[in-house]
């Protein structure tokens, strides 16, 4: 039976004398408890379907006001209880509005035709000519968005992948809006074909068009002031605001875009923080941050990512088009006015400085400084391993995760060292010892793809690079072994054989996550032959792969550890690995030592510059002190230096028990 029912005569009298009119009041329906007096000047046409009006809302400033319709055109709409529609300028038309929303002073809200509400439009990413295009939808993740942008030579993986999405939006597809349950429309100008999740808050936004909010009570979606969107997605717990301009875009779960912040074609992931700036065709990995007016971002893969203020890429060389893109691996940074011509590879960790227009591929040299000088692009290999940046970054990602919503679509691991990265350091020694074999040990300067590499600074990345590869290796074997019993060396080699044959060789960072290529060759074959029947499917994969990040990088470390001492793990003795760790703990001590003198810069008289205006130089140690505080007490030198100690009392835990073997 029916929930909603006719209007009585008595209750058409009485819309009739609030005001209220009707191109057939026998398409209005309504609940049995329905109270007419709870509209005012409204027009309805179409078919109607009203709710009960019995609460009250409360507005900005504790105002009160009771639920209903007021001052309103209706048009194919089914209003559901307790909601409030006040002030509507134009009309609101093809639209289910659920429990307890609130539209009010909203210019038009309407659905003209059959609306996918941005699922399925395609972004041009990456490549402005085109060819790298990604269909977005409600539910994508970085990992779904890197295989459609970056596995374009797999076609048919692609077009399968492709297909399940146009499936997806169809399924999503319908001539009726919604806005969710407790959504707030307040002061708008116009929203069509628009989708509004449960909770979302828009309020005094500009343009709102083919788009969905995927909102809900744990992690609201706001669209703010001034905000204009057009062809897009905003997942849970995002925001737009203070006068963004965004078309044909994806915005991921905790990301912030606002005060004027411009972006066309591009993705962002899980939070991405931007701000004043503007976008083009990027695709933005997860913790992508820009903040600064003169700041462009444009064709470029980016995650873990900051923009200096003024930094700057060119995509385009006058030949055939705005072709041309960069990649700049996670935990890159570019300092104020640097640029880049595209195309450029950046390494992971490294950092960006002054002025480049040769193009290079330095990414086989992580946790580096590019930097600019005499019009030469010069390159420090590995320098940032030891610098307290690289170490304060890896620690406040996670902390600075926004993410409120129950299920998170991103998969995000946040190592700093990883067999990713560590991979990309061990093929960094080969790459830095084979220049110093070619141009010989004497040589001033060494090129590599259009960069130079000093001499001095050729010798101290490949230490470096050895330093980081042991330390990763050490905690490896520290994390494995720490919590583990065992009293016979039988019981050992059991606990150090690997569990997976994935892992061993080749590692990728898909937007944020860590995987074996191996991992990625069989999702894809997957994919190719159908063996996933839909998106869920695909998600499951991910979330599989990274479940079992630990085992997949244990079999890492035993191929690993064969190579560096020349012991099969199989045969290892227990002193083969207690000389490994006495190797580690000097590894761990000697960085955690460099992390601190770094840190110690950031104290010293020249820092000090600028404090204690008006008294001498003991007045501004004082007011430094004040301000900053002092080395010994810093929060952030007390984490490393406690860091240092329980790395070394694991260590030695470990040592003692295999000792005892």
């Amino acid at each position: 039976m029916s929930q909603y029912r006719n209007l009585t005569t008595t209750e058409i009298i009485q819309l009739e004398k609030n005001h209220c009119r009707a191109e057939n009041w026998q398409q209005v329906k309504v609940k049995p408890d329905f109270d007419p007096g709870r509209l005012s000047n409204v027009e309805f046409s179409g078919e109607i379907k009203l709710g009960i009006f019995e609460k009250t809302h409360f507005l900005w400033g504790d105002v009160r006001k009771h639920c209903g319709i007021y001052n309103a055109k209706l048009h194919n709409c089914i209003v559901h209880d307790n909601v409030l529609i006040n002030k509507i300028s134009n009309y609101i038309a093809n639209y289910e509005i659920e429990e307890n929303a609130i539209i009010n002073n909203v210019g038009i809200l309407a659905v003209n035709t059959v609306s996918s509400f941005g699922n399925g439009t395609m972004v041009q990413v990456l490549n402005e000519a085109g060819g790298r295009e990604v269909m977005i939808y409600e539910e994508m993740t970085a990992q779904i968005a890197y295989l459609q942008c970056f596995y374009r030579h797999e076609t048919e993986m692609v077009r399968v992948l492709q297909k399940l999405i146009s499936q997806y939006s169809a399924d999503q597809s319908s001539s009726m809006g919604i806005v969710g349950k407790e959504a707030r429309i307040l002061n708008t100008r116009s929203i069509r074909n628009a989708k509004i999740g449960d909770y979302s808050v828009i309020e005094d936004a500009d343009v709102i068009e083919n788009g969905t909010l995927v909102s809900n009570e744990q992690a609201p979606v706001r669209i703010g002031p001034g905000v204009y969107a057009k062809d897009f997605i905003c997942q849970s717990g995002s925001i737009l605001s203070d006068g963004a301009v965004i078309t044909h875009c994806f915005i991921g779960q905790g990301c912030e875009l606002s005060k004027q912040f411009s972006a066309e074609n591009s993705l962002f992931f899980a939070n991405c923080g931007c701000f004043h700036g503007e976008a083009c065709a990027i695709f933005a990995g997860p913790f992508t941050v820009t903040h600064h007016k003169s700041t462009l971002l444009i064709a470029g893969y980016f995650s873990f990512f900051n923009a200096g203020s003024g930094s700057n890429q060119s995509n385009h060389m006058y030949k055939l088009g705005p072709c041309h893109q960069g990649i700049l691996e996670r935990g890159a940074k570019t300092a104020s006015d640097s640029y880049l011509l595209y195309p450029f590879k950046i390494g992971a960790f490294s950092l960006v400085m002054g002025r480049h227009y040769k193009h290079s591929d330095i990414s086989g040299l992580p946790y580096s400084y590019l930097i600019e000088s005499n019009d030469e692009s010069i390159l420090i290999p590995g320098v940032n391993l030891r610098s307290v940046g690289t170490i304060r970054d890896a620690v406040k990602w996670p902390n600075r995760d926004k993410r409120t919503d129950s299920v998170k679509l991103d998969i995000v691991n946040f190592d700093l060292l990883s067999p990713y990265t560590v991979n990309k350091m061990a093929a960094g020694i080969k790459i830095l010892k084979q220049l110093q074999q070619h141009s010989g040990t004497l040589s001033d300067f060494y090129t590599y793809n259009n960069v130079k590499i000093k001499n001095s600074s050729l010798r101290r990345g490949i230490r470096f690079y050895e330093t980081g590869i042991i330390k990763f290796m050490g905690n490896t074997l520290v994390r494995k072994l720490k919590n583990q019993r065992f009293s016979t060396s039988a019981e050992l080699t059991e606990l150090l054989k690997q569990k997976s044959e994935y892992g061993s060789g080749q590692w990728l960072d898909v937007a944020g996550m860590f995987m074996p290529a191996e991992a990625m060759d069989e999702l894809i074959r997957n994919i190719r032959t159908c063996q996933l029947p839909d998106l869920q499917s695909l998600r499951q994969f991910f979330q599989m792969v990274s479940d079992q990040y630990e085992t997949y990088k244990w079999t890492w470390f035993v191929k690993n550890f064969e190579e560096l001492t020349g012991t099969s793990m199989t045969a290892v003795h227990p002193d083969d690995l207690v000389r490994f760790l006495h190797q580690w703990q000097e590894a761990v001590v000697n960085l955690d030592n460099q992390y601190l003198e770094d840190c110690e810069k950031e104290f010293s008289l020249e820092i000090m510059t600028g404090y204690g205006i008006d008294g001498n130089e003991t007045v501004a140690k004082q007011d430094f002190a004040a301000v900053r505080g002092l080395f010994d007490t810093n929060s952030f030198v007390t984490t490393i230096q406690q860091h240092k100690k329980e790395k070394f009392e694991d260590g030695q835990k470990v040592i003692e028990k295999l000792l005892l073997l």
